[in-house]
C-alpha cells in the first residue's frame, strides 16, 4: 500500500489494527525509509507520553502510554553481534508482553520469538513509500 507524510495517521491506526495483539513489531526497510518517523507515528497514537526518537546509541528506550502501558523501542543498527543482545537482556523485554518495536531487527534474528508482525517499508521516490505487513 503507498503512502505519503499526509497519510502517516492512518498508517499508524493500520499497523495497530493489523499487529492483532502480536507484541513483537519489525520494521524493515533502508536507511532513512522512514521507520523511525512511523514508530513515532505508532507511539503516539498508543497514547505515548513524552519525547519518542530513535534509540541508536542507547538501543532501547523505555516509552509510557496514558493508560500506564509500557512499550519499548529498539534501534539493533549498532550491535556487533546477538551477544551483545544478551548482555543487555533483551530476551525479557520479549518475554515482557508488552509491545516492542524493533529497528534492524536482522541483527539479533535468532533471538526473535515466533509470530512477529512485519512491517516492510520501501521508498518510492522522495515522497512515497509503500508499506507491507505480515
Amino acid at each position: 500500500m503507498f503512502y505519503t507524510l499526509e497519510d502517516l495517521g492512518q498508517i499508524s491506526h493500520q499497523s495497530i489494527e493489523a499487529a492483532k495483539g502480536r507484541n513483537i513489531w519489525i520494521f524493515e526497510g533502508e536507511m532513512g525509509a522512514g521507520k523511525t518517523t512511523l514508530i513515532k507515528a505508532i507511539c503516539q497514537q498508543l497514547g505515548v507520553i513524552g519525547n519518542i526518537q530513535s534509540p541508536t546509541f542507547s538501543i532501547v528506550n523505555e516509552y509510557l502510554s496514558s493508560t500506564g502501558e509500557t512499550i519499548y523501542h529498539f534501534d539493533f543498527y549498532r550491535l556487533k553481534n546477538e551477544t551483545e543482545a544478551l548482555d543487555f537482556g533483551v530476551e525479557e523485554y520479549f518475554d515482557s508482553g508488552n509491545i516492542c518495536l524493533l529497528e534492524w531487527a536482522e541483527k539479533v534474528e535468532s533471538l526473535l520469538p515466533d509470530n512477529c508482525f512485519k512491517i516492510k517499508i520501501s521508498l518510492t521516490d522522495d515522497l512515497g513509500r509503500n508499506i507491507e505487513f505480515s
